[in-house]
């Protein structure tokens, strides 16, 4: 058997352009996405480099006193293996606002309903999605808040579709997706934080990428 000495580099080169290719996937669905709900080119950069930073930040709000401080284990997955790691309860939690997860998602919400003078619309979109979230949602000790990923979205292009506006669509889906994920999954269920035994409780999950930006995302592709 032969090897040639460019081998290594050539795998490496081979790593990086597939990377490369799935970031230019990545970033031209987001871009297509944004464009059918009428947000230019500038605006897509912009709404994602603050979303982003965004991500980054957690604005406390609250802090909750927790009784329970008894250990527990939750799953680390390394290499494809999976760990038991033990972690003891906090004493107390805090409760954050996420800013690339719920701030920016929200402004941008209201911007696409005073652009395009649309509320009967979103706000029936908003109450569909959260009504399904709240039931499937459910904490999960230590992690959070867990809901299939494909849900939202199914949802809330379903009911952008079915309200008959094509043109609206899109951003109907994406403001029912977001805002129905925010209020279903996180606002109506602060009062189960408890039950996660997590130090910190960002309302807006993981921000960027994750989540009600995902949910965002693959609503309007869909719709």
């Amino acid at each position: 058997m032969f090897f040639t000495p460019l081998t290594l580099l050539l795998f490496f080169i081979f790593i990086f352009a597939f990377l490369f290719l799935f970031l230019f996937i990545h970033i031209g669905i987001i871009t297509i996405a944004f464009e059918r709900i009428g947000l230019t080119e500038g605006q897509t950069f912009a709404f994602l480099l603050i979303s982003l930073l965004g991500s980054n930040i957690n604005i406390p709000i609250k802090k909750i006193p927790l009784t329970v401080h008894e250990s527990f284990a939750v799953t680390a997955n390394f290499f494809g293996m999976k760990y038991p790691v033990p972690v003891r309860n906090p004493r107390e939690m805090i409760i954050a606002i996420n800013v690339g997860g719920a701030i920016v998602p929200l402004f941008l919400s209201a911007y696409l309903m005073a652009k395009w003078g649309i509320l009967l619309e979103p706000l029936f979109g908003i109450f569909s999605v959260a009504v399904v979230c709240y039931f499937l949602a459910k904490p999960v000790p230590g992690l959070g808040i867990a809901l299939p990923v494909f849900v939202p979205p199914l949802m809330a292009a379903f009911v952008a579709v079915f309200m008959g506006h094509s043109v609206h669509a899109p951003s109907v889906a994406y403001i029912s997706a977001t805002m129905g994920t925010l209020l279903g999954a996180d606002i109506l269920h602060l009062k189960d934080l408890k039950k996660i035994q997590a130090p910190v409780a960002s309302i807006g999950g993981a921000g960027t990428f994750d989540g009600i930006f995902l949910a965002g995302i693959i609503a309007v592709l869909l719709a």
